[in-house]
């Protein structure tokens, strides 16, 4: 009997050597207390031989810490400078921030308004952005990583934009470790809209990025350059206040 119980003990010791270092207290916390141990109180030999083996655990590859541990205040990423020349009749100058339940995490914010120009029309212009951040998990993998892959995914959704036409994607230069802009029109109340819509990472933080404008009233709709450099701007300025929330 005290053979077998020997046996359980040192496969659950071996069992737990196998499991990465940040899963051990969690996986085998039940045991660790009376696994080296006999019922008489003297340590049992075979339990304790095992116990002093180097572990597996030791060769196990650690997880790349997150670049960044916090997000910047969002309504302030993007200057004010930039948030006027945008939107120059913005409803709200400070921006609409996006509703979050942890804002170390993600956040948004958004600036619209309709510049009234009499009889030759009113330009409408949008703005938003939004930051997404991602820990580093031993079962997920690095917060770079991560954001990496939804880099991918956050790309293909905006590519996939129901109804869009002219649709181009570049690189957005100068913005993060990686990004892309993505430029296409849509029609919607009755007005053509123009789009740039910018993808980008820093780190372990993804900026995504959207402005769009339209003339009403007679008004000839902006251009798809005067869109995307206006996007291109303001996400250079998300991105380097990532870094600057974090030094």
């Amino acid at each position: 009997m005290q053979r077998s119980a020997q046996r359980t003990r040192l496969s659950r010791i071996l069992a737990c050597a196998a499991v990465p270092v940040m899963l051990v207290a969690a996986g085998c916390s039940s045991d660790s207390g009376d696994s080296g141990k006999k019922e008489g109180g003297g340590q049992d030999k075979t339990s304790a031989s095992a116990s002093a083996a180097p572990s597996a655990s030791q060769s196990t590859k650690t997880v790349e810490p997150a670049r960044f541990a916090k997000l910047p205040e969002v309504c302030k990423a993007i200057s004010a400078k930039t948030t006027a020349a945008l939107v120059p009749k913005a409803k709200t100058k400070n921006g609409t921030p996006a509703p979050s339940s942890d804002l170390t995490s993600r956040g948004g914010c958004s600036w619209n308004g309709l510049d009234d120009k009499g009889v030759k029309g009113s330009q409408y212009r949008w703005l938003d952005v939004s930051f997404y951040r991602y820990d580093s998990d031993a079962a997920l993998g690095s917060g770079q990583e991560r954001a990496q892959e939804n880099f991918a995914k956050e790309l293909a959704k905006v590519q996939g934009t129901e109804g869009a036409k002219n649709l181009r994607t570049f690189e957005a230069s100068g913005v993060g470790d990686e990004a892309k802009t993505v430029t296409y029109q849509l029609r919607k109340t009755d007005a053509d809209f123009v789009y740039a819509s910018i993808v980008a990472r820093t780190g372990n933080v993804l900026v995504l990025l959207s402005y769009n404008g339209a003339g009403y009233a007679g008004a000839a709709k902006p251009s798809d350059r005067t869109i995307a450099e206006g996007a291109l701007s303001a996400a250079k300025e998300a991105v380097a206040a990532v870094a600057a929330a974090n030094k």
